[in-house]
């Protein structure tokens, strides 16, 4: 049977974008197909549906990593902090003053009046 070929797309139309698989994404981010299929299907990530498939675009990958980047606090200068020596003494952990340690099990006797 002869196919007729297919119309060549229109000369002034943008390009369709790429689609990406969930695996493509899982090699890209270097997580597994599993985590990308699951925040999809949360809509914790942003995807195309296409049917049952999910299907990713560049643009999509660029904000993905923009909703896990993690950034530092902004800090103040060292102009503006205080800054001071550390002693031995601040590092130490003090227990509280009401509490005490129990004494170890070997020392306690049990019901009976013998020691374990």
């Amino acid at each position: 049977m002869h196919q007729s070929p297919v119309p060549p797309a229109h000369p002034t139309a943008p390009p369709l974008p790429r689609l990406y698989r969930p695996e493509e994404i899982a090699a890209a981010l270097g997580c597994s197909v599993w985590w990308v299929k699951d925040r999809a299907s949360r809509t914790l990530i942003p995807f195309t549906r296409v049917g049952r498939a999910y299907r990713f675009t560049a643009e999509h990958l660029s904000e993905i990593v923009r909703l896990h980047e993690t950034r530092p606090p902004s800090a103040p200068s060292l102009s503006t902090r205080a800054i001071r020596p550390v002693s031995l003494l601040t590092m130490a952990v003090r227990p509280a003053a009401g509490l005490r340690a129990r004494p170890p099990r070997r020392t306690r006797q049990d019901g009976f009046g013998a020691t374990a």
